[in-house]
């Protein structure tokens, strides 16, 4: 049955870095390790992701949607849903034609410009709920009422990791609010699939650590061997022969993996090695977008060693106010490191068969706010996807002639989520985890493939 997966991705706690392989550091390998590749449903296109977070709601009418006839209509009154009174806005930005492709691209964003033929623009996003915490999590679960498993937690259920002594899932900077850990949690699937958190939003990269990763002295290596060993003693002599509890199993997985993440990891989270000519790529050497571009190099060298889902968060979006320079410094901030990564991944040969995704929970009203801002839009927005399986150079969906509602080409998240998963091999209605009496899953009862953006 291929819809009851298990997978790995657990954040060490100094506990579980002891614990952990007392419990035996079981074979990775083995038919009954939760941490094993397991077959797909049907032939992947894509075998990895990075999601590229941009927390806050990007406004699509500046970057990726241009409205000449907003342009136009710069000023008038509209009345229209909870906007009341409000005056149109004309993007200060201009957005012109891109590559072979003319995809429009705005003006902040020169770099990934110059990569407009890898890209799929999705026009048409939709979700449900205009607030922040609601959107946020309902774009990292599936749903806004609850806790559920997160995205990256349901794809290493259903594929498992690539490299046992790595976490399956790593999530690099994510916020502290807007659900939380919830974003990067498995909920009620076994804590062995739950993300690896690297940083905290806000908080410069460079000085982010995964706690007590790395190995003590040889001495102290010694010690912790004796101490792992009696506690696997006590685990044999705890557990009866027969069915273990799959929450403890899930801890023990995870415990496990943490041990032998001191060996690897640390390699792998080290840019030191990199040139210069990668560095610069990579924007490292300019303060404004230093801090994203480290973000940027860790996901690539990371699913080049076999992590399955990488997700980087880059706060700061939510431009209620002074949209000109705000979203300028926004644009800077992501411009040449998302660059970068295309170029890098594709300059290696990882990027036929990783998806890279980015956006945010919503978009952007074509009204203004304080004059020089915009409000929340969920009802129409942007995001885009590269790389393995999608269609290339290529807009899906649009809004109406002022941005207001995707009026075609609708992708709700729940349609989202369907197709992300496809690409990696995985039908959303089988994946499936049965949970308080029924079988959960990422869609509940809703999404479809968006057939029409494959390649």
């Amino acid at each position: 049955m291929l819809h009851r997966r298990t997978l790995i991705s657990a954040a060490p706690s100094g506990f579980a870095l002891l614990a952990h392989a007392a419990l035996g550091a079981r074979d990775v390998g083995a038919a009954e390790s939760p941490l094993a590749p397991k077959p797909p449903h049907h032939a992947p296109r894509a075998s990895r992701v990075i999601f590229l977070c941009m927390d806050g709601g990007p406004s699509h009418i500046d970057l990726f949607d241009p409205k000449p006839a907003l342009a136009k209509a710069d000023g008038k009154t509209v009345n229209r849903g909870r906007l009341l009174g409000a005056k149109l806005f004309a993007s200060p930005f201009k957005a012109p034609k891109r590559g072979k492709s003319g995809i429009e691209i705005g003006e902040t964003l020169p770099h990934l410009a110059a990569h407009a033929d890898k890209l799929c623009v999705l026009r048409g996003m939709q979700t449900d709920q205009p607030n922040h915490p609601q959107a946020f999590l309902q774009m990292h679960t599936g749903i806004f009422q609850f806790p559920r498993p997160s995205l990256g937690s349901w794809v290493l259920y259903g594929l498992g990791t690539a490299n046992a002594n790595l976490p399956g899932f790593v999530s690099i900077s994510p916020p502290a609010i807007n659900g939380g850990t919830a974003n990067h949690g498995s909920c009620f699937l076994p804590a062995v699939y739950q993300g690896t958190k690297l940083g905290q939003a806000g908080r410069p990269m460079a000085s982010a650590r995964i706690p007590n990763l790395t190995p003590r002295t040889a001495s102290r290596q010694d010690r912790q061997k004796l101490q792992l060993d009696l506690i696997q003693e006590f685990n044999r002599q705890a557990t009866p022969t027969g069915p273990t509890d799959p929450a403890v199993a899930g801890l023990i997985d995870s415990m496990e993996l943490a041990y032998r993440m001191q060996s690897e990891l640390p390699g792998v989270l080290d840019i030191g090695p990199e040139d210069a000519a990668t560095r610069m790529a990579y924007g490292l050497d300019e303060d404004a977008s230093r801090n994203f571009g480290h973000q940027c190099l860790l996901a690539r060298r990371l699913v080049e060693s076999g992590v399955r889902f990488v997700e980087l968060c880059q706060p700061g979006w939510d431009h209620h106010r002074g949209i000109r320079d705000a979203l300028s410094n926004s644009s800077q901030a992501i411009d040449k490191p998302i660059a970068g990564l295309l170029a890098d991944l594709d300059a290696r040969g990882l990027l036929k068969d990783t998806v890279v995704v980015w956006g945010g929970e919503f978009g952007r009203t074509p009204t203004s706010q304080g004059g020089d801002g915009r409000d929340h839009n969920s009802k129409g927005y942007t995001m885009w996807m590269a790389g393995g399986g999608l269609k290339a150079g290529h807009v899906h969906g649009s809004t109406d002639e002022l941005g207001f509602e995707a009026v075609t080409g609708q992708m709700h998240v729940h349609d989202w989520h369907a197709t992300l998963l496809h690409l990696l091999g995985l039908d959303h209605e089988r994946l499936t985890f049965r949970h308080a009496g029924r079988d959960m899953r990422l869609t509940d009862v809703k999404g479809r493939v968006e057939q029409s953006i494959l390649a």
